[in-house]
């Protein structure tokens, strides 16, 4: 969602390289692309004439390091300025007093009864809790239905309500219905509208009086931009929100919201949805979040959702399998489906430091999914003997197994080639010692392929042969043994090389006469 924000003040910060030291021109040249950056991103002006002024006050009385680039402590600066703006610290749920009672309001179409869901599965995860879900909604048609389908996905218990009933009364007595079923966590879907009116708050007021829920969290989609500042503030107003979450952050919205709300309402943003997976729904943390917009990664998150597909155990236990050249292909396959669930290579790429702007480059080159989804129908299609002993897989088993996925021998030949080339790799870089082999061909790169902007790194005199040749089979580096020698280390021109090269061949020709 912020990729267009991160690309501009990463422009803007680019212009800045080369220069001394920061002044009062450079300062204000660097923060004016912020402020055009902030503001294309659908920020509220006052926001980011506050945001502005604060950097610049920083700026100017700051002790600039002698080892920084003004740009460098300049990125410092609004990094620092905004993850305040971005609400500073991560605020969570209240939790100390059970059960846990948490209202989610909003307007019609903002995504409510999924976000209930999500969160139930949320506090089910990592929280521990058991939760109930109310639908209150009893306006939308199907809306009961909904979550009902929703809690039955899950697991979890719902409150069955009808659509003659009345809202403050089916939430009474859904508190007591989930202390029945031993429930320390309910969720009541209220209702929404197309536009805020009276009689809408007059029904979730009353919900909040008779239910004292501990939070109540406002749910605005994230595409609507400032409206969606707009409305949390008069629900504010109203109810005394306690956070907000937004939804469709995986999409293309700006993400003026998310900037905006904590200013303007004075409320954190706790969660956001990112997916249509009932899975997909994040804590907020808005110093991962201002990582993320200036292009510095965000590798917490993704160690986290790392460790949320596989145990500690299991995971020293493959390491050992890695190290000692265990690693089978039924192991392969387990490893990218849980790829799969921690999010697309787009996503993981995006979170790895620096990587996000090399994601970019790459072009059409950049998210190799459809390589992926070959290898897991080659894969799936061998026997789970074959799996565990590669070895085995003859000239006849490979054409069995490519006329069982619909894929060529040859698309079969080079998954077993990448495949004992990555074992090998893997094993050297987990055991040491001896020669690194050659690096396997990255998926979805053809042969020789560089991405646009870079050059082929050229060799370097005196490389020991200890170092085991690493650039060789890497797309687009020839191998270091084949640079042509001696006189390549020279530096001698190709025209050069030519010329003695045919001398040579006359040379050897006359002795023939």
């Amino acid at each position: 969602m912020f990729d267009s924000l991160t690309d501009r003040l990463s422009e803007a910060f680019r212009k800045m390289r080369g220069q001394a030291r920061l002044d009062e021109k450079n300062i204000q040249d660097g923060l004016r692309e912020v402020r055009l950056a902030l503001l294309e991103a659908d920020v509220n002006f006052k926001v980011v004439k506050d945001f502005i002024d604060r950097v610049r006050d920083k700026a100017m009385g700051a002790d600039v390091l002698k080892s920084l680039t003004p740009g460098q402590q300049l990125v410092k600066l609004v990094h620092d300025e905004l993850v305040e703006l971005l609400g500073g610290e991560q605020k969570g749920l209240d939790l100390r007093q059970k059960p846990v009672k948490i209202m989610l309001v909003g307007l019609q179409g903002s995504g409510k009864t999924t976000t209930v869901a999500k969160l139930a599965n949320l506090l089910r995860s990592k929280y521990k809790l058991k939760p109930y879900l109310v639908p209150a909604d009893v306006y939308r048609p199907a809306a009961i239905e909904q979550l009902h389908v929703l809690a039955k996905q899950l697991g979890v218990p719902a409150y069955p309500s009808t659509t003659d009933m009345n809202p403050a009364d089916i939430c009474a007595d859904a508190i007591k219905k989930a202390a029945e079923a031993g429930c320390d966590a309910i969720l009541f879907d209220t209702a929404g509208r197309l536009h805020l009116d009276e009689p809408l708050m007059e029904e979730l007021s009353a919900i909040k009086a008779r239910c004292a829920p501990q939070e109540i969290l406002f749910v605005a989609d994230a595409m609507t931009g400032q409206d969606a500042v707009t409305v949390a503030e008069a629900f504010n107003a109203r109810l005394d929100i306690t956070g907000v979450v937004l939804t469709k952050m995986d999409g293309d919205a700006r993400g003026g919201a998310a900037l905006s709300i904590k200013s303007v309402t004075g409320k954190s943003l706790k969660f956001v949805g990112m997916g249509e997976k009932l899975s997909d729904l994040e804590v907020f943390h808005p110093d991962r979040a201002a990582s993320r917009i200036l292009g510095m990664g965000d590798v917490m998150t993704l160690i986290e959702k790392a460790q949320g597909t596989m145990e500690q155990e299991e995971a020293e236990k493959l390491a050992s399998k890695m190290q000692q050249a265990k690693f089978d292909l039924e192991d392969f396959l387990t490893q990218m489906r849980r790829m799969r669930k921690i999010g697309s290579l787009e996503s993981i790429l995006k979170m790895v430091p620096g990587m996000g702007g090399m994601v970019k480059k790459m072009g059409d080159m950049q998210v190799p999914e459809k390589e992926i989804d070959k290898a897991e129908a080659i894969i799936s299609s061998m026997t789970k003997k074959e799996r565990q002993e590669p070895a085995l897989i003859n000239t006849s088993r490979r054409a069995r197994i490519a006329k069982g996925c619909g894929m060529t021998v040859g698309e079969v030949n080079a998954l077993l080639k990448n495949f004992e080339q990555m074992n090998k790799m893997m094993q050297q870089m987990l055991g040491g010692g001896g020669k690194q082999p050659k690096m396997p061909r990255i998926p979805g790169m053809p042969a020789g392929y560089t991405p646009p902007g870079s050059k082929p790194q050229a060799a370097r005199p005196g490389l020991s042969n200890a170092m085991g040749n690493p650039m060789a089979g890497m797309p687009g580096m020839p191998d270091m043994g084949d640079m042509g020698g001696a006189e390549a280390k020279k530096g001698l021109s190709k025209k050069t090389l030519a010329e003695r090269k045919k001398k040579k061949m006359n040379k050897k020709q006359r002795k023939k006469r």
